[in-house]
């Protein structure tokens, strides 16, 4: 009986001793202040010398504060409410009037009520859901959720007879407002860690027993779980947004961070919040217009949305939308990109260390990601600006499992033209519309499955001559699986097509109707597995069946006289296979190497010319022809494509890197013009046009300034190509039958540096960037007759030494 009153007592004593200590954090005496544009330490100066209140802050976090307030009598507390509002600013005062300031989250000064309460045990299979909502103290968006921050939460069975030391944690990472996953997320777990999958998914072996979890990813708030690990369970998260009142470009701390101790380098990577605060023109954010702002990136001219990446020419870039092809990504002249904004996610630009289950172009790969869509409310955007309109709407069909993303643009452009005063351009019209639609669902905890549509068109007409059409034709459907051994994967069947069409009425003796088309159909399964804390492997296989119609010249109308041509239709096929491992050697040093092995096959049916040896390829050259049947094999290409990288810790913030690619192109665009045009013809490798190969090898050294939160990197790169096609003089590349006879082999050379500073806060932030390159060529073939530059290397037509972003 005495023990239990004892008890009692004890408790009643704790109690009121956090209620006073509370209480007493209140009672700090009333100030009278007026101050108009001061610093922060004039505020502290002036509530110091009225009050008992003594400031604990870093000068870094408060450089930029401007404080403008008066004060007649007023509470500490409030004064400083009034003053951080709108800030990432939280303070914290204690009971013996002490003042915490600090960036982000809140010190708290007493222990909250439910400290020594833990939540219901998790049994194996059950989900810890965190919701990280519950309030405590000064309440503000960005307050620590005490609740689920110190909150122990205990998972897995207790009393398990398992000897096992180890225990599996898993679960998801989401996006609170919308219910999308996070895919990239970091957890980390003491010295163990692990990046979250496609569908947020992570999976960690980690020992029993009591451990912090810690949760970080680009653009939202960082996260910290305190866990008690009985055996094998789940923990979702669900994570907010990291908002940032200022109004200019903010490049994100995690992101800094990743730069100097992750193996990539030459990677670039925007979510779309960061896209839509860089500036715009006809006042909608443009995808590439923002790739062009990067370093390594030119413009390939003012009216295209092409671009060139380290010294490759626009063919030589693979363009993805939600892993479809994007033959042609502009429209409206070049003025706009092919991607809707609202339907973006995010994209990632790999100029070198380009992974494995990438090929098919030897400069970049751009990976465009489509938003998931709201799981858990219906929203909706939309525009109406003096060129374009638009609307997006985001629909959970079924709250929580099923989303659908439909998004549309449209443009009304005559108005324009019209306003212009030259007679050659009187009748002239311009338009065009694209629409995505992208349909999610999970099925279950390791099933997923989702379908993708796009379409875009074309059409413009100057003058009133010609009216050219163009346009693009992708869908998708994906299933990506968790095979509970951390072995993820995701197949792919997918169908991707691109066409132009140019017609001519103006005089009905000689209309015409001319067009060309691409399609692809391919099948792709990638596949990711972790094994421990030190491997991560990356393989699969993938597939692309091409069917190539390279241009049909009509007659349009009755009274149209001109010429059939068409020329014949190519096909091939192309297969890869890739293997590839991270690996972490020690806490400096991280290696990836793997190996991607690529084969190309032209197919028929078709009628394949033999030229003469030791003299130049000409229609007078030819010796015979080879005729294929439907699917008979006609020449087939293969070889290795390596690619290795590197990373090596020189301190906490700087970082040396290495890497090597080497990659094949089996398609080229034949084209007149520096830029991506709609008239661009692609043509496939055949027995007499070998692939495009490339390698790269590049050095940086990156730097962090975390005080300053500033990042600095410097790459430099070498770049060897071969069988780049270039163009004889007078070259006729549409509708020509014998196109080997007018194209060059050519080898050639890129080098140059990248010179990149970035700062994420303060008054002035964003990111400046220096480029050298030089790209020269030189004819490869002995059996030219006219060598360009008689043989020795010439500057690329899309050579631009200096850039400056």
């Amino acid at each position: 009986m005495i023990r239990s009153r004892l008890l009692r007592l004890a408790c009643l004593t704790i109690v009121w001793v956090i209620t006073a200590n509370r209480a007493s954090a209140q009672q700090t005496s009333p100030v009278t202040l007026a101050l108009s544009k001061s610093s922060f330490k004039q505020l502290v100066a002036g509530i110091e010398s009225q009050t008992s209140c003594f400031f604990y802050y870093d000068a870094a976090t408060v450089d930029t504060v401007v404080v403008t307030i008066n004060a007649d009598k007023m509470p500490v507390q409030e004064v400083l409410s009034r003053v951080f509002a709108g800030t990432q600013l939280r303070f914290s005062i204690d009971a013996s009037n002490r003042v915490f300031v600090t960036s982000k989250f809140q010190v708290q000064t007493s222990l909250p009520a439910d400290f020594f309460s833990t939540s219901r045990s998790q049994q194996p299979g059950e989900a810890y859901q965190s919701s990280g909502l519950a309030q405590l103290g000064v309440k503000g968006p960005d307050t620590v959720t005490v609740n689920e921050e110190n909150r122990l939460v205990e998972i897995g069975k207790k009393g398990t007879t398992d000897s096992k030391k180890d225990a599996t944690l898993s679960g998801f990472v989401r996006d609170r407002s919308s219910g999308e996953p996070l895919p990239g997320a970091t957890i980390k777990i003491g010295n163990r860690s692990v990046v979250a999958n496609q569908v947020g998914f992570y999976s960690l072996v980690v020992p029993k027993g009591r451990i912090q979890v810690n949760i970080t990813s680009q653009g939202m708030r960082e996260l910290n779980r305190q866990v008690q690990l009985y055996s094998d369970g789940e923990l979702n998260v669900e994570m907010q947004d990291y908002v940032v009142m200022l109004k200019t470009v903010t490049i994100d701390a995690s992101q800094r961070v990743s730069t100097v101790k992750n193996l990539e380098m030459g990677v670039e990577r925007l979510n779309i919040k960061t896209i839509k605060q860089v500036p715009v023109i006809f006042g909608q954010a443009d995808i590439l217009r923002t790739v062009l702002a990067l370093p390594g990136v030119t413009s390939v001219g003012e009216a295209s949305t092409g671009f060139n990446v380290r010294g490759g020419s626009s063919d030589q870039n693979l363009i993805l939308f939600n892993d479809a092809t994007i033959y042609n990504p502009s429209h409206f002249f070049g003025f706009f990109s092919a991607f809707n904004p609202e339907v973006v996610k995010g994209i990632e630009l790999y100029k070198s260390s380009i992974p494995e289950k990438y090929g098919g172009r030897i400069a970049s790969v751009l990976d465009v990601e489509i938003k998931d869509g709201n799981k858990k409310k219906f929203s909706g955007v939309g525009g109406i600006g003096p060129l374009t309109s638009n609307l997006t709407l985001e629909i959970p069909v079924a709250k929580e499992k099923t989303s659908l993303v439909i998004g549309g643009r449209t443009t009304y452009s005559d108005w324009i033209l019209k306003t212009i005063p030259r007679d050659e351009f009187k009748g002239s019209k311009a338009s065009f519309y694209d629409a995505n639609l992208h349909l999610s669902h999970q099925l279950n905890k390791t099933d997923f499955i989702s379908v993708t549509g796009y379409i875009s068109q074309d059409k413009f007409r100057l003058g009133r001559d010609s009216t050219y059409n163009y346009g693009n034709r992708n869908v998708n459907a994906k299933w990506k699986h968790d095979f509970k051994n951390n072995t993820f994967a995701v197949f792919t069947l997918g169908y991707d097509s691109y066409h132009y069409g140019i017609n001519s009425d103006k005089n009905p003796v000689n209309a015409y109707d001319l067009a060309f088309s691409i399609n692809q159909t391919y099948l792709r399964a990638d596949f990711t597995k972790s094994i421990g804390s030190k491997h991560r492997l990356s393989y699969g296989l993938n597939s692309i069946l091409y069917k190539l119609e390279p241009g049909s010249y009509t007659p349009a109308g009755s009274q149209s006289l001109v010429a059939e041509n068409t020329v014949q239709t190519e096909r091939g096929l192309e297969n890869a296979l890739y293997f590839g491992d991270e690996y972490k050697a020690t806490d400096k040093l991280s290696v990836s190497a793997g190996i991607r092995y690529s084969s190309y096959t032209t197919l028929g049916p078709g009628r394949f010319y033999n030229y003469a040896d030791g003299v130049p390829k000409d229609v007078n050259n030819i010796t015979d022809s080879s005729v294929y049947g439907s699917g008979k094999a006609v020449k087939t290409y293969h070889g290795p494509e390596v690619r290795v990288s590197a990373r090596y810790l020189l301190g906490k913030d700087l970082s040396l890197k290495v890497s090597y690619n080497s990659l094949r192109q089996y398609i080229h665009m034949l084209s007149n013009t520096t830029a991506i045009s709609p008239t661009d013809i692609w043509k496939l490798s055949d027995p007499n046009i070998k692939p495009q190969q490339g390698q790269q090898l590049s050095l940086g050294v990156y730097k962090n300034f975390p005080d300053k939160e500033i990042e600095i990197s410097v790459e430099v790169y070498y770049k060897l190509l071969k069988n780049y096609l270039d163009y004889r003089s007078g070259a006729q590349l549409l509708l020509n039958q014998h196109i080997e006879t007018d194209v060059l082999n050519s080898k050639g050379r890129a080098y140059g540096a990248e010179f990149l500073i970035k700062r994420s806060k303060g008054k002035l932030n964003g990111w400046v960037s220096y480029t050298y390159s030089r790209t020269e060529l030189q004819t490869d073939d002995p059996l030219a007759v006219q060598p360009v530059n008689k043989g020795n290397y010439y500057p690329a037509n899309f050579d631009r030494p200096h850039n400056v972003n």
